[in-house]
């Protein structure tokens, strides 16, 4: 994949944004026509962004009857850290929070990376038919290794290469995105008809791999109560289990500014908007309405509204939560049905791939 300048990156994305709203009435006339992969990497608690970014979608997307994997990638936590940490406590309180969301383990197949042999065995073929200078270029493997103060590990280069293995293992054809996450699916796309053009068929009439199509997310990017990205590693984010009062505390703390008159602007007072915004989402209102509403209340009225507005919309979510984590065997199995049923479609995956290879000795 070349990398595309601006203008070309601007006309990427408007296709994009034109053909994921042509898939959304795809999926209203047809759902059983999509089969869906998306998921998290386990390296703390979800968060608010998660919900209204990903979680609350996947929900719709699930019950609009669209067949759904969702992969806790526990082998991607270990890209950019010399140890798992709290990984196993993660990916239970994961499951909990995809549960509590609506996330429905018999239409959804809920599994971890490192229960999936198969999965992971797509990963050598796979990394035969991209390039060094390829995966140097993709933002995300710049922007992690930016990130991370650390040299850049094996794994953490070849993250898009596991990531279409995620995604073809199941013959995904569509993947939920934000905007920064298209490379990732373009880099699929690109394997897969590789892979065909190198290697064949076993059908002659059907690609081994589809090309997915990504589906731009409809939510814009929630900020921290900092006013910076909404991060885990920052420490500015609502997690989807605290409590009440713990969400109370966080938000008294919010960085505002000292205009008492509340107006919805994110580019000349983002951390005000994106209060009212958090507000607004889980009054499912429009922000500008919010703002008009809470006029002259300054700073206090708006954290006070936005308070009441996060602890009413997660009541619901963190009592049924509270339940789940109470009964870790109930998780357990939930996750080893999910493997179970991933690596039975990722077998069938991989003897076709060793047929096309002429590897099915």
């Amino acid at each position: 994949m070349e990398s595309e300048s601006a203008p070309e990156a601007e006309k990427s994305l408007q296709r994009s944004e034109e053909r994921s709203r042509e898939i959304e009435a795809e999926i209203a006339s047809d759902p059983a026509g999509f089969r869906l992969l998306t998921g998290d990497r386990p390296t703390g608690r979800l968060h608010i962004g998660h919900y209204f970014g990903s979680l609350q979608n996947r929900v719709r997307l699930q019950n609009a009857g669209i067949k759904t994997f969702l992969i806790v990638a526990d082998y991607q936590v270990i890209y950019d850290r010399d140890g798992v940490g709290e990984l196993k406590d993660n990916v239970y309180n994961m499951v909990a929070d995809y549960l509590a969301a609506g996330i429905d383990p018999e239409r959804t197949v809920i599994f971890t990376h490192s229960a999936v042999t198969a999965l992971n065995q797509l990963m050598l073929p796979f990394l035969a038919l991209v390039t060094d200078a390829e995966l140097r270029r993709n933002p995300t493997v710049k922007d992690e290794l930016a990130a991370s103060n650390r040299p850049m590990s094996g794994l953490m280069l070849t993250f898009p290469v596991h990531q279409a293995a995620d995604i073809l293992f199941c013959k995904a054809n569509l993947v939920p995105v934000g905007k920064d996450q298209l490379p990732h699916v373009e880099q699929t796309r690109v394997i897969a008809r590789r892979f065909d053009e190198r290697y064949g068929r076993v059908d002659p009439a059907h690609p081994i791999f589809p090309e997915p199509e990504s589906l731009l997310s409809r939510s814009g990017t929630i900020l921290g109560l900092d006013g910076n990205k909404m991060s885990k590693s920052r420490g500015n984010t609502i997690e989807l289990g605290m409590t009440a009062d713990e969400t109370a505390r966080l938000l008294k703390r919010a960085v505002t500014d000292s205009d008492r008159h509340i107006t919805y602007d994110p580019v000349n007072r983002p951390e005000v908007s994106n209060l009212v915004n958090i507000a607004a989402m889980c009054l499912e209102r429009v922000p500008e309405d919010v703002a008009e509403e809470i006029g002259d209340g300054g700073g206090g009225g708006l954290k006070k509204l936005a308070t009441a507005a996060v602890n009413d919309h997660f009541a619901a979510h963190r009592a049924r939560r509270a339940e789940l984590m109470a009964d870790p065997g109930a998780l357990r199995d939930v996750l080893r049905a999910g493997n179970e049923r991933a690596n039975a479609v990722a077998e069938t995956t991989l003897a076709e791939v060793r047929q096309a290879m002429s590897m099915d000795y």
